[in-house]
């Protein structure tokens, strides 16, 4: 999956050795979209690409990453994990674009894509003709004409 953004927050570098002897190390960042409605995403980089992505707060970001859920004591945790980072353009309207999605589905917010273009002179409609003006209640004999419905 992919998004564009903007880094708002950096946390330190974390690390530490698994429970194998391996050392690990990750970059934790939060993530705020251009959206109407913006969303702040919390990711990181693990291992070698906490190193080969540096990301600063204030830079314009498109983040390819994945959403990992695992289980651990009767309880789920999701973790969004990043796997690239590149510059973004920084005119470019980026809340408008849809993620890529192999089922076609365009999440809430975003333009959906027109897959046909438009026909440049349409065949005009025939104009409907103009019905006479008729009440729509009739005011019943002998009563007062005073426009209220009582």
């Amino acid at each position: 999956m992919e998004v564009i953004g903007r880094i708002i927050v950096a946390l330190p570098e974390v690390s530490g050795t698994s429970s194998r002897g391996n050392a690990w190390k990750k970059r934790e960042y939060v993530l705020e979209t251009f959206e109407t409605y913006p969303k702040k995403i919390f990711f990181d980089f693990f291992g070698e690409r906490a190193d080969q992505y540096p990301l600063n707060v204030g830079d314009t970001v498109k983040l390819s990453f994945d959403i990992e859920s695992r289980e651990y004591n009767g309880r789920w945790f999701t973790s969004i994990r990043g796997w690239k980072s590149e510059p973004a353009q920084e005119g470019a309207p980026m809340g408008q674009q849809p993620m890529q999605n192999p089922n076609g589905f365009v999440p809430a917010g975003q333009a959906f894509p027109n897959p046909a273009p438009q026909a440049a002179n349409p065949a005009p409609f025939p104009t409907p003709q103009a019905a006479p003006a008729t009440e729509a209640f009739p005011t019943p004999q002998g009563a007062p004409n005073d426009d209220l419905p009582f």
